[in-house]
């Protein structure tokens, strides 16, 4: 079980800036976990005189990471379903005779989701952080499934006609106002049960699930495709991928409803049951308004940071599949193998790149990233249009390496923006937002920009454009790396660590 110290009760915590306020220390020194804090977050000496630590149990921590990566792998087990087999879609639900209109009406559907993903974040991230984060992820959870699981059972438009391409919208739905609360409250979860020193390590596993859920969700299609044949896989084989999704989810719930509420949250809820009534109905009343206007700095980083992740993450996993075969007249087959081969090499570098934002920090590793992508795209993509195998398979490794130093350090770095008691409404609307406008958007505006301008090389001036912008929002955050976050008390894996930052602050605040 998880046990917290503390010496005494207190106020919050301060929170802290998301902007920079002056001098950096090196993330990882031992200032940053006594005196350093102090400096660094403008925080109250007293506060950390006070002996107050969360000493966790790792246990208890594997379990939390293993359940939130979970539910972000069946959201993109199911994009990578939908992704791939969406022209066998296509003739089930709308068989207009126009395989253009067909694929165009599959997308049109898949596109939808993404529209009411910023509505399910403002209805779930303030109820996550109202009633708690544990009772929403379980929640999100059984709908992620059960929109899933639905799909796979909708007859086909042969069956009940329209009726069809309708239920498969209110799935679409479903899933998309589910997803709304779920990596928010995913990361989240595992930015607030982490040690201070391994948050970003820990957070990584949160995209290493999405790496395996897409792996998983086109390898499968992939395979079944090589298997069935066409006629098997528009009557009935196309279900199995969905149908799947149902036993993927009970096992997620469990594991989900096994967990304790996060050690911070559940100090805000005890700070929160000593104020006066009035007190918590105003908190109540200004909730919206304070996780929009009173973080707004916060989500216009939020904002940046997921722009440059998003738009680099579509590109690469969602467009670059129909670029080769579409652009480049590549062959279809080929082109979805080297995608499948690049998240596999993620996935391999990604907890390394993890420990990797806990040692040197988060903002470093994601300025590489963004330095990166400015410099590379142009070379990689100039790579992948010279045609041959091994020509496209080092454009798209480089792309891949690149796009890791985000996946690796976002899931640590977003919740760190905000404090406890907004975080994780605010972190859903801003990155829902985010990922609505510019990631979900990525394939159709490139593909407009091509058509419009007649210039291949658009896909690489538009991650371009995005390292900029996701550069300077990086330039702007504060180092979260070892550093308790923003509302919350210092988090250690041992008493022994404990000990040492209460002596470590005690002597601070003598000074």
């Amino acid at each position: 079980m998880l046990s917290s110290k503390r010496a005494q009760a207190s106020e919050h915590v301060p929170t802290q800036s998301p902007v920079a306020p002056g001098p950096r220390h090196p993330a990882g020194s031992r200032a940053d976990a006594a005196s350093g804090l102090r400096k660094d977050r403008g925080a109250d000496p007293a506060q950390h005189s006070s002996g107050e630590v969360t000493v966790v149990d790792p246990a208890m921590v594997k379990r939390a990471v293993s359940a939130a990566a979970l539910g972000n792998a069946m959201e993109w087990f199911d994009f990578g379903v939908y992704s791939y087999i969406a022209v066998t879609l296509g003739h089930v639900f709308f068989p207009s005779g126009n395989p253009t209109a067909q694929l165009l009406s599959t997308f049109g559907a898949f596109a939808a989701a993404f529209l009411v993903r910023p509505i399910g974040g403002m209805v779930f991230g303030p109820l996550g952080d109202r009633i708690g984060r544990q009772k929403i992820l379980a929640i999100t959870m059984i709908m992620m499934a059960a929109g899933t699981f639905a799909i796979g059972l909708i007859p086909s438009y042969a069956s009940i006609g329209v009726g069809a391409p309708i239920l498969l919208l209110v799935a679409r739905l479903i899933q998309g106002f589910s997803t709304g609360g779920e990596y928010g409250g995913a990361s989240t979860f595992i930015a607030e049960y982490a040690p201070d020193k391994k948050r970003g390590f820990l957070g990584s596993w949160l995209e290493f699930g999405t790496l395996a859920g897409y792996v998983g969700g086109a390898g499968l299609v992939t395979l079944m495709t090589a298997l069935l044949s066409t006629e098997d896989l528009h009557s009935w084989g196309w279900r199995i991928p969905f149908l799947i999704a149902g036993p993927m989810g009970i096992i997620g719930l469990y594991l989900r409803m096994r967990l304790e509420e996060t050690p911070a949250f559940a100090q805000l809820e005890k700070e929160a049951r000593t104020k006066e009534k009035a007190r918590r109905e105003v908190e109540k009343r200004i909730g919206i308004r304070e996780m929009i206007f009173g973080q707004w700095r916060s989500l216009l980083l939020c904002v940046g940071l997921v722009l440059v992740f998003n738009v680099t993450d579509y590109m690469l996993l969602s467009y670059m599949p129909s670029y080769l075969t579409s652009e480049l007249k590549y062959d279809e087959t080929h082109g979805l193998l080297v995608v499948l081969g690049v998240m596999v090499l993620m996935m391999a570098v990604q907890p390394f790149a993890g420990r990797l934002s806990d040692r040197f920090g988060r903002r470093p590793v994601m300025a590489a990233g963004c330095l990166g992508f400015l410099v590379l795209s142009i070379p990689a993509l100039l790579l992948i249009r010279q045609g041959s195998l091994a020509a496209i398979a080092l454009g798209m490794a480089a792309l891949g390496l690149l796009l890791v130093t985000f996946t690796s350090s976002m899931p640590s770095a977003l919740p760190a923006l905000f404090p406890t008691k907004v975080r994780y409404g605010s972190l859903s609307i801003g990155f829902n937002v985010s990922v609505s406008l510019f990631g979900g958007t990525t394939p159709l505006v490139v593909t407009a920009l091509i058509g419009a301008t007649g210039n291949k090389m658009m896909p690489a001036y538009y991650m371009m454009a995005a390292a900029v912008i996701g550069g300077i929002a990086v330039l702007l955050m504060s180092e979260s790396a070892r550093k308790p976050l923003p509302g919350s008390p210092p988090a250690v894996e041992t008493e022994a660590e404990a000990e040492e930052i209460r002596h470590a602050a005690k002597a601070d605040a003598t000074v």
